[in-house]
Parts: C-alpha cells; sequence; structure tokens
C-alpha cells in the first residue's frame, strides 16, 4: 500500500470496516493485513494511529484476523514501537501508545500461544514502565490494566512481572482510585499476580494490605451491592497473600502484627464473608508449629469455636469448612493437642457429624484424627463412641468423594492405633468397619496400607476372637500372601503384612491358613531387605512356623514394632498436609 495524502484516511475506513464482525474476514481475505503492517514502518502518527486501529479491530475476537497479522509480523513492530514512545508524554503519542496497546490486546486475547509470543518479545517490562509514566493520562492506564489481565493468567508472564516494580505502581495506582470500576479493574490485575509467591511479598512489601484493611473497614456495614463486592474482592485478596509463606510469615509478625489482630476481628463479625476470610487466614497462618502454638496460646480455638457453634443449624456451608480447616492445622502440633481436647474442640467438632457437605466432612475427619494422635484417652473416648464410628463406616463407602472415604479409613485405623483399646475395637467391629480396614490394606498410598496394617495387627493380638469372622470374609489372609509376594510392595508393608502373619499364626483357627501358601519363600525373600526390624520378625516367623507352634504374639512386641515405620511417616505426611494454604472450600 504505497503512502500518499490519503493513507491515513483509508486506514481510517478499514478500521471502521471492521469494527463490523461479519467485515473482518473478509479484509483478510482480501488481502488486507500485510499491506497495514508495512504501514507501521511509517514515521506519520496518524498513519500509525489509524493502521493501529485497523488492525486492532481486525484481530478482535477473530482468529483469522489473529493469524494473518501474527504471519506478517505486526505484533513485534507494534512492541517496538511501544518501547521508542514509551517515555513521551505528548498527547499525540499517549493517544498512540493507547492504540498499540489496545491493538495488542485484541491480537492476543485468550490466546496462550499469542501471549507467550509476546511475553518472549519482552512487553510486560515495557508495560510495567507506561503504567508509571502515564498514571495520569486514564485511557492509556487503563488500556495497560487490560493488557495486564489479559497477560497475568501465565504463569511465564508472573515471573516477569516478579522482576519488574509492578506491585508499587499497582498499589499507588490502587490507593488513588475513588470509582469502584477502577478498583475493580485493578482487583483483576492483582488476583492472578497475588498467585505468585515473589509478587505477594511485594504486595505485601508496597502496603496493599493496608489499602484491603481499609476497605473492609469502609464496607463491612454496607447493604449497597458494589459495596459487598468490593469486601469480598479484597477480603478474598487478604486471604491469597497470606498463602506465600514469607509473605504470611511478614504479616503474622509473631502474633503481635497489627494485621493480624486485625484479622482476628472478622471472626466474631455479622458478615459471612468476614467470618469466612477471618477462618481462613487463621488456617493460613497456621502453617508452622510456632504460629499455631501461640495462636492456641493466646484463645483462638474458642472463637473458631464459637463460630461454628453459630452455624451448626443450617450454618454456612464455606464458613464451617474454613473453621474446620483453622482448627485441623492448629492441632498438629503435639503440645496443642492435649490443650484443644481440654477446650473441648472435639465436642464442637462431633456437632457437624449430620453434615451432608463432603468439605465439611473432609475437614472433620482431619480435624479428629489430628487430635487423637498419640492422645489414648481422646482415642478412646471417640473410639466408642457408636454414632461416630457408624458414620466412619458410612463414609468409608463414600466413593463419589475419594477424599471423604480416604479419611474415613484413616480415623477409623487412627481409633484403634492411638487408644490399643479393646472396646474401640469391638464398637468398630459391631458397626461393620473391619473390611474397610482390609481393604485399606491395599491403598495404592504406602501411608495408608501401612496405618491400616497397623490397626490389624493390634486387631489380632487384642481382641481376635471377636474380629475373626469379619477378617475371614474380608480374606485377609489372602491379601496379606499377596502383599507379601508383590515385588512392589515396600519393605515396611511387607515387614507389618508379616507382624500380621505372625500374630495369626497364634490363632487356631488362622495358623494353617496363615502359614500357607509358601510363605516360607517369601520370608526368605524378605531376609534379603536387610533390615533389622524386617529380620527380627522373620527369624520370629522361622522359629515358630518351623515347629508349629500355637502361641500368641505379644501384644508389647506388636505395638512397639508396628509403629516403627508407621509414625514417622505419618507425621511428615500430615505436616505436608497442613503446609498446603488454603483458600476455597476446594483446597484440601
Amino acid at each position: 500500500m504505497p503512502q500518499s495524502s490519503c493513507t491515513a484516511k483509508v486506514a481510517n475506513i478499514i478500521a471502521e470496516v471492521a469494527r463490523n464482525e461479519f467485515m473482518r474476514n473478509p479484509c483478510v481475505d482480501a488481502g488486507l493485513i500485510p499491506p497495514l503492517v508495512q504501514l507501521l514502518n511509517c514515521k506519520d502518527q496518524e498513519v500509525l494511529l489509524q493502521t493501529g486501529r485497523a488492525l486492532g479491530n481486525i484481530c478482535y475476537d477473530s482468529h483469522e484476523g489473529r493469524n494473518a497479522v501474527d504471519h506478517a509480523g505486526g505484533a513485534h513492530i507494534v512492541v517496538d514501537h511501544l518501547r521508542s514512545l514509551c517515555s513521551k508524554t505528548d498527547p499525540a503519542s499517549e493517544k498512540l501508545l493507547t492504540v498499540f496497546c489496545g491493538m495488542l490486546m485484541n491480537y492476543s486475547n485468550e490466546n496462550d500461544t499469542l501471549q507467550s509470543q509476546l511475553i518472549n518479545m519482552g512487553v510486560i517490562p515495557t508495560l510495567v514502565k507506561l503504567l508509571g509514566i502515564h498514571c495520569q493520562n486514564a485511557a492509556l492506564t487503563e488500556m495497560c490494566l487490560v493488557a495486564f489481565g489479559n497477560l497475568a493468567e501465565l504463569e511465564s508472564s508472573k515471573e516477569q512481572f516478579a522482576y519488574t516494580n509492578i506491585a508499587e505502581e499497582l498499589v499507588k495506582l490502587f490507593k488513588k482510585q475513588i470509582e469502584h470500576d477502577k478498583k475493580e479493574m485493578i482487583f483483576e490485575v492483582l488476583a492472578p499476580l497475588a498467585e505468585n509467591d515473589v509478587i505477594k511479598l511485594q504486595l505485601v512489601e508496597a502496603g496493599l494490605v493496608e489499602c484491603l484493611l481499609e476497605i473492609v473497614q469502609k464496607t463491612v456495614d454496607s447493604d449497597k451491592e458494589d459495596d459487598i463486592a468490593e469486601l469480598k474482592t479484597a477480603s478474598d485478596l487478604m486471604v491469597l497473600l497470606l498463602l506465600g509463606d514469607e509473605s504470611m510469615q511478614k504479616l503474622f509478625e509473631g502474633g503481635k502484627g497489627s494485621v493480624f489482630q486485625r484479622v482476628l476481628s472478622w471472626i466474631p463479625s455479622n458478615s459471612h464473608q468476614l467470618q469466612l476470610a477471618g477462618a481462613l487466614a487463621i488456617a493460613n497462618f497456621a502453617r508452622n508449629d510456632g504460629n499455631c502454638i501461640h495462636m492456641v496460646d493466646n484463645g483462638i480455638v474458642q472463637k473458631l469455636m464459637d463460630l461454628l457453634d453459630r452455624h451448626v443449624e443450617d450454618g454456612n456451608v464455606t464458613v464451617q469448612h474454613a473453621a474446620l480447616s483453622a482448627l485441623r492445622n492448629l492441632a498438629i502440633p503435639v503440645v496443642n493437642k492435649a490443650k484443644m481436647l481440654s477446650a473441648g474442640v472435639a465436642e464442637a467438632v462431633l456437632k457437624f457429624l449430620r453434615s451432608e457437605m463432603p468439605p465439611v466432612q473432609f475437614k472433620l475427619l482431619g480435624t479428629l484424627r489430628m487430635l487423637i494422635d498419640a492422645q489414648a484417652e481422646a482415642a478412646e473416648q471417640l473410639g466408642k463412641n457408636v454414632k461416630l464410628v457408624e458414620r466412619l463406616v458410612e463414609w468409608c463407602e463414600a466413593k463419589d468423594h475419594a477424599g471423604v472415604m480416604g479419611e474415613s479409613n484413616r480415623l477409623l485405623s487412627a481409633l484403634i492405633r492411638h487408644s490399643k483399646s479393646k472396646d474401640v475395637i469391638r464398637t468398630i467391629v459391631q458397626s461393620g468397619g473391619i473390611k474397610h480396614l482390609v481393604t485399606m490394606a491395599t491403598s495404592e498410598h504406602v501411608i495408608m496400607q501401612n496405618e491400616a496394617l497397623v490397626a490389624l495387627a493390634l486387631i489380632a493380638a487384642l481382641e481376635l476372637v471377636t474380629a475373626e469372622k469379619d477378617l475371614e470374609n474380608a480374606q485377609l489372609v489372602q491379601i496379606l500372601h499377596r502383599l507379601l509376594s508383590d515385588d512392589r510392595s515396600a519393605p515396611e508393608i511387607k515387614y507389618n503384612s508379616m507382624v500380621l502373619i505372625c500374630a495369626l499364626i497364634g490363632s487356631g483357627e488362622y495358623s494353617g491358613e496363615a502359614a500357607s501358601q509358601d510363605l516360607c519363600m517369601q520370608y526368605s525373600s524378605l531376609l534379603q531387605l536387610n533390615t533389622e526390624h524386617v529380620q527380627t520378625q522373620c527369624d520370629w516367623f522361622s522359629v515358630n512356623n518351623g515347629c508349629r507352634q500355637k502361641g500368641s504374639v505379644h501384644y508389647d512386641s506388636i505395638v512397639s514394632i508396628c509403629s516403627v515405620k508407621d509414625e514417622a511417616v505419618n507425621s511428615v505426611l500430615d505436616i505436608n498436609c497442613r503446609n498446603l494454604p488454603l483458600a476455597s472450600v476446594g483446597c484440601s
């Protein structure tokens, strides 16, 4: 397209035509893209302006238009123009910058490939610089924000944003805003950026938290739709900032930080949104032992129980889930368990046993399991609670909710392992729980297999007569032989299977079945594991199986040896689970 005095007018006509969605593909088919891209190399600002408009309109919601511009190399030229014009603040340059930003937005909108292309061209530092220099220009600022929102979803973009001063610029811009719509635009950029831990910390250091707390204070008592929406966005973003370990710890400030204290005040609020955000914030603060111990010692448990009490009957499910999540995390440190049990946490949690909501069920189970870890008295008390055990057995069959099913099995096992009580075992047998423990021994997760095998070994040592029929119906012996002969079974699984086999050999009913099926061959392979505990158990098996004595395995031996592999792995798993931050009901 040779340039003339009419060139800008022709480009303007194309731009106006391309505003009609039915005319964009005809513009591509007519071969207009290559000459338009060539015009991007001219020096005339009016031509550049109209050409940018034409290309931007053709790209809008048009796969064909974007491909044509990409093929002609248009994006690269526009990015170069942004760099060269970035520092110019005259009205004509700012107008051209606005059009070029809009063109790139239309070019890459909802297209990961083209967004990645722009990121690789280095457009992000240029856009951040634009925002800082032209923050007084509303149109250009708005276009920059839209472009940020367009790019910020990609992980690679977050890494580039982290090397800029985007946090400082956005917070500075946010503080100037009065209109709800403008704040909302900035929120839409902040949310995806705040998923990056480095940017979380940058936002905290730039003062975003103070802005969010101010919004909460201004909107909490309002019934205006915009204020309610702003309250939700601000409190949700606050929780998001706490997902990063460094940003969370900076805001905690040893439990004395003003931010932490303000968040505590949200829990007794009458706003469900603030109750939810407050409980989720506590759950995220409770991601290391030091924080957990401080919060329990300073009365946070009672605040959470009071919150749960307000939501027992027809309560808010998300608030229930969040409060239970916080209690579960707080219960992980050993020193907190007895304190929380004394405070009545178990009783408060049991009130939600009737819940039919899987997220609540999942956190209820996890909280109880944390509470009874190494707490024999509490484990026995809960294990004799028939309603609880019956509910656990019911949830063990919740195949549509794997998390609930897994936690139910783990709690059933934990009740036995931590109580070591015959009464608990009898309650579980009478409620039909034995078959689930046997099935749990075949889990794909080694930790769950171990927990099941230890519980079953204790059953065999303490109350085998009561459980014998259920164990037989569940084909326990066949499963144990399968675990022992499977090369993929972990050493600790084979060891705990051998412990259980030895316990069953001591039973008159089971001695023949347990010692059959080439067990001697499996015993020989176990010796090759060269592990002290495994060899000890194999030696016991060799002596007792060789002479076929009808003695019983000593209870103390099972309790001490079985737990060697189980508890260490269990504690690591639970600490890792605690370190998974919480942002919504979907989190586990």
